[in-house]
């Protein structure tokens, strides 16, 4: 009998143990589907839009020369640009933010090209002129400029001119964590950018999900190891840290995309060993969001009208404008004023650049 009441007491233990496990399998099956399917909403394919409240190459092509190229990053055919090929000062490379393009800072291309720089840049995997069915993923901004930078190499005209790296959001971390990479670097100015990607999309996950973020974060964090093995690792820390290489880190104290105390690089400045690092906190009003810390106040107060003018139409309409609606309305914007630069942001960012030279 007593054997028996053992036997029991074990089969009932198995088939506690058996259910956990069970439980524990379609539980972990059932949040990597949803992990993954936000993951995958969240990096979809960047077309270049209709229309854009900004410059764009058409509107330039009087005043600065540019060349397209093409180059390879993993399976994926990337669109390249180089901007002021008499200008040999140096290179400029720049790397956009997620959601844009090369197009998108045109005019900071432009900017470089007037302070004798060449300029090089691209639209990563998925986004505007470049193939990729979605963005993949944070990694993949870092994996593409590697790319970008291994054809500044391959190429002739380029591959001799001290390189300066200008990133920003999506780029302001790519330009970081490549220091992990062995690319001869003169200087990096990083702006708005994040430390690492399992970071960011934590903070990110935490506005949306709640509580719920710390229970996706290991699904989250394996999804993107599977997608970008090693790469998803990198990390702007251990990149500024790796080098010697002059940094500007930028961020702005009330940035909504990515928080200045949190996932910033700006907030990991106590891991930074590199002496070679300067940072700078963009704290005046209306200056110190994610995207508004290189626009001039001017631009600034005109984007803010002509957003209020389009939410009228927005809702005028019951959020569906006619196109011909739409289309006057950008035809009518002074995309000179919405596009101007903050002179004394960019004039910091190229006196940095400079001083490398020296």
């Amino acid at each position: 009998m007593e054997t028996t009441s053992v036997t029991q007491k074990e089969r009932s233990a198995l088939k506690i143990l058996l259910w956990i496990a069970v439980f524990v399998l379609f539980f972990s099956v059932v949040a990597f589907f949803l992990v993954k399917n936000m993951h995958d909403k969240f990096f979809p394919r960047h077309d270049r839009p209709d229309y854009s409240g900004y410059i764009r190459f058409d509107d330039v092509t009087d005043k600065v020369d540019i060349t397209k190229v093409k180059f390879s990053s993993g399976s994926n055919t990337l669109a390249g640009y180089i901007f002021g090929a008499k200008n040999n000062k140096g290179l400029v490379v720049i790397a956009h933010g997620l959601g844009g393009g090369a197009e998108s800072y045109l005019s900071e291309a432009m900017y470089f090209v007037k302070q004798g720089w060449r300029v090089f840049s691209y639209d990563c995997t998925g986004s505007h002129a470049s193939e990729g069915k979605n963005t993949r993923g944070l990694p993949q901004s870092v994996i593409d400029l590697n790319a970008a930078l291994e054809y500044v190499a391959s190429n002739d005209a380029l591959k001799d001119l001290p390189i300066m790296l200008y990133g920003h959001s999506w780029g302001g971390y790519a330009v970081t964590a490549i220091l992990n990479f062995d690319h001869q670097i003169n200087a990096v100015a990083s702006i708005a950018g994040y430390n690492a990607p399992v970071e960011i999309a934590l903070e990110q996950a935490r506005k949306s999900m709640g509580l719920f973020a710390y229970i996706a974060y290991p699904v989250e964090w394996a999804y993107q190891k599977m997608l970008f093995g090693s790469a998803a690792d990198l990390t702007a820390v251990n990149g500024i840290n790796r080098a010697d290489t002059p940094v500007l880190i930028i961020h702005g104290s009330e940035d909504q995309t990515i928080s200045y105390n949190g996932a910033a690089i700006i907030a990991h400045r106590n891991q930074i060993t590199n002496p070679n690092v300067s940072y700078k906190t963009c704290s005046a009003e209306n200056q110190n969001g994610h995207s508004n810390l290189f626009r001039s106040t001017a631009a600034i107060t005109y984007i803010n009208e002509k957003n209020a003018e389009y939410k009228q139409l927005y809702e005028q309409w019951k959020k569906r404008i006619p196109d011909d609606v739409r289309a006057e309305y950008y035809a009518k914007l002074d995309k000179q004023l919405t596009s101007e630069l903050d002179a004394d942001f960019m004039n910091e960012v190229n006196e940095f650049f400079e001083k490398s030279l020296e």
